[in-house]
């Protein structure tokens, strides 16, 4: 098990996002290039998940979307939901094992968000940035549109940056015991038919 560079993570989730827009549909299966349960499998298929989610949140905002197309929309929407949290989690559990021999120093501290979903906004950065991009080079709006869209990239980049140099030092941190490793649960109740009131209340009638 090895640390990933941000550098190395990054090339991951370009790969995928560029792999996805050659086809550009939804329904195109991931082609995942990496040996399965190693991380780089576990970051493209996240970053794949990502992509075509943020593909269907366009779908149904379809102001002419038939309303029967739009709830399977929605319904797949919540499964892209869950599936993007079960891959963080399991993120989450390769860098667990990766650092659970390492001792924590006396003063060690906690983090607000585990590195897997810190690595989580940096998957989703990475597609605000791609499209960012597309709506500069767009010929068909006025120069107004492109000035606006450039200033807008030039800020998701610098959170790229920023958010790169701090997963690094993170791991930097848990490496050198500086920071206690944790893995936070979502906990999420409303796909589950027995923690959701509306689901469990089905089966009562």
């Amino acid at each position: 098990m090895t640390v990933l560079s941000v550098a190395s993570i990054l090339s991951v989730f370009h790969q995928a996002i560029e792999n996805y827009h050659k086809f550009n549909d939804v329904d195109y299966p991931c082609h995942n290039p990496y040996e399965e349960k190693t991380i780089e499998w576990y970051l493209y298929l996240k970053a794949w998940i990502d992509t075509v989610q943020w593909h269907l949140e366009d779908l149904i905002r379809d102001p002419d979307i038939d309303p029967v197309k739009a709830l399977a929309l929605k319904r797949r929407i919540d499964k892209s939901n869950q599936d993007r949290t079960d891959i963080v989690e399991m993120i989450d559990q390769y860098y667990l094992l990766m650092f659970q021999h390492v001792k924590s120093q006396s003063n060690a501290t906690l983090n607000t968000e585990s590195p897997a979903w810190a690595i989580d906004r940096l998957s989703i950065l990475q597609l605000k940035i791609y499209h960012m991009k597309v709506e500069v080079k767009r010929t068909d709006v006025d120069e107004a549109h492109k000035a606006k869209c450039e200033e807008r990239l030039l800020v998701l980049e610098e959170q790229n940056a920023d958010l790169c140099t701090a997963i690094d030092q993170l791991m930097a941190c848990y490496k050198r015991g500086e920071k206690v490793m944790k893995v936070y649960k979502q906990m999420k109740m409303y796909n589950d038919p027995n923690l959701n009131p509306v689901l469990y209340g089905q089966k009562k009638n």
